[in-house]
């Protein structure tokens, strides 16, 4: 009995939760039971239901253990499934993405079909808070007094042959004035000289409004119509070396004129200076002369009377062709077969058109071709460089991506495009409302223009100006003066400036999808639409005009 005692005592004590209970006799036990009886650490007994009692709550526990167990593995299980189905389904999205993604838009025949963007609201202009920070402040000053010499104090006379097209031209008068200005010197009225591309035989007075350039100007610069009558030999200014400034430097400062032309001048009275396409820097010259160019350039050469009154015709017919007033963009496309040749680089086409364009560019520039072998490396160099012409379907994928809509009215500027309408089918497919000049009036409006291609040219110009926005596809004298102008004129007009470094990345991405495309062209392109921006050491005035030409608010 000791002995069961004593075993019973350690099985009490061997049970997980032991319990200690008063002396109680259980309402079920018979009188037979055995008394139990304390051993000799205190313990007592347990009756069997007790240790079945606790045999049953261990139970329970350990199912509960089990039960917190499997509710961890389940979450785990659940949170790996989710995992599991999100990256499913990003593979699926990516597939599809990729699939869809080489030309970024879909191409039916010589017809791109893009995604339509949604229209954000600043579509049209630039945010009027960034746009009135600035205003021009070139203008000639009503009341103010001329610093001129009297006309037989001057030190002499220049003259000078005003090249290229009509925007070179432009510059070469603003620049003119402004070395006139530098050396105390009377201008001749310059000469617009025949350009060997556009030959034409455009004289200054068949574009500009001669009275108003010097009489604007009267205050900086004496300047007068034609050689003076005491130099009989004209002619000597055109073929003389003893009456031409040669060797004239690119971009020279102020300081060369007066050390080297000046005294020239003053020994020989009168003096051609040429050539002189951008013969005047920009930082080594004073802001005064600086601003003269910008007086020159937007306030003293202004069209004549016909010219400005078609172009206002033009515009008005832009912003009513459906019959309601709208906004229209103006595009300088500059795809011309010069350009694309003097670019250098490769374009679409079959091999035949590019066989013919490699003889035409042997012809015009042997000395740049030579045998053509280095020039398909160059190409692509350019093109990562963004230094390559936009073709129309590239503008066309382009603006589609910045969210104008196929409703867009477009006037296009350009001379002839390089491979004609099969060139431009992509853009015209996309934007179906697009027109040039010759669309918008009648062959009698236009003829009395064509004589002079420079006063087309002068239409164009006027146009681009007055749009609600400019698109340029490659650099020029004309997108640059078109894009200065309409800084100068406030920065509200949108002038969009293409990344065409991003554009070629972009369009030569074989995994470029639609969204992300138009995510980064959005965002690249928000700074380039003609904002007011900071000028920065040799970037010319003609672009924007900023400091020297306008003042804050």
């Amino acid at each position: 009995m000791a002995e069961l005692r004593h075993n019973s005592s350690i099985g009490a004590r061997a049970t997980p939760s032991p319990r200690k209970r008063d002396d109680v006799t259980s309402p079920l036990s018979s009188d037979n039971h055995l008394p139990r009886d304390v051993d000799d650490d205190g313990g007592r007994d347990r009756h069997p239901r007790d240790r079945f009692r606790s045999l049953f709550s261990n139970h329970f526990q350990l199912l509960d253990d089990s039960a917190r167990v499997y509710s961890q593995n389940f979450k785990i299980l659940l949170f790996i499934v989710t995992v599991v189905a999100f990256a499913g389904l990003f593979t699926v999205y990516s597939v599809i993405t990729h699939l869809n993604a080489p030309y970024l838009c879909t191409k039916d025949g010589i017809t791109l079909h893009c995604p339509r963007v949604k229209e954000p609201p600043s579509l049209w202009e630039n945010p009027l808070s960034a746009a009135t920070s600035w205003k021009p402040c070139a203008e000639r000053r009503s009341g103010s007094i001329s610093d001129l010499p009297e006309a037989n104090e001057t030190n002499g006379y220049i003259f000078i042959h005003a090249e290229g097209g009509l925007n070179q031209q432009r510059i070469a008068i603003c620049n003119a004035v402004a070395v006139a200005k530098i050396m105390n010197a009377t201008l001749i009225l310059p000469v617009l000289k025949q350009d060997q591309i556009w030959k034409d035989q455009t004289k200054f007075e068949d574009i500009f409004d001669v009275d108003h350039f010097i009489d604007y100007l009267k205050d900086d610069v004496r300047i007068v119509r034609d050689i003076p009558s005491w130099f009989t030999d004209k002619s000597e200014l055109f073929t003389s070396i003893r009456r031409t400034v040669k060797n004239i430097p690119k971009y020279a400062p102020a300081q060369f004129y007066i050390n080297n032309v000046l005294p020239r001048i003053k020994e020989k009275r009168i003096m051609a200076l040429k050539p002189f396409v951008d013969r005047l820097g920009y930082d080594n010259v004073p802001q005064e002369i600086n601003r003269l160019r910008c007086r020159v350039n937007y306030h003293a050469l202004k069209f004549l009377p016909e010219i400005d009154e078609m172009a206002d015709q033009l515009v008005a017919r832009m912003r009513n062709r459906t019959g309601s007033p709208n906004p229209f963009m103006a595009l300088h496309l500059r795809f011309e077969k010069g350009m694309v040749g003097l670019s250098f680089c490769d374009f679409v086409g079959t091999r035949a058109e590019k066989a013919l364009m490699g003889l035409y560019r042997l012809k015009e520039w042997p000395r740049r071709f030579k045998d053509g072998s280095h020039l398909w490396p160059l190409a692509l160099q350019k093109r990562k460089e963004g230094r390559c012409p936009l073709e129309p379907g590239e503008v066309a994928v382009m603006l589609r991506a910045m969210g104008y809509p196929k409703e867009t009215q477009i006037y296009v500027a350009s001379g002839q495009v390089y491979s004609g309408q099969n060139r431009m089918a992509p853009l015209r497919n996309m934007f179906p409302n697009l027109v040039t000049k010759e669309e918008l009036t009648t062959k009698d409006e236009l003829d009395s223009f064509r004589k002079h291609v420079t006063s087309l040219a002068a239409l164009d110009f006027l146009v681009c100006l007055k749009s609600d926005v400019f698109v340029m596809t490659h650099g020029g004298n004309f997108a640059k003066l078109i894009i200065g102008a309409r800084r100068y004129m406030g920065h509200r007009q949108k002038s969009i400036k293409p990344d065409k470094g991003l554009l070629s990345k972009s369009l030569g991405d074989p995994y470029m999808g639609w969204a992300t495309f138009v995510e980064d062209v959005v965002l690249t392109h928000q700074t380039r639409t003609g904002l007011p921006e900071a000028t920065f050491p040799n970037y010319d005035i003609w672009e924007n005009p900023l400091t020297p030409c306008m003042c804050k608010a």
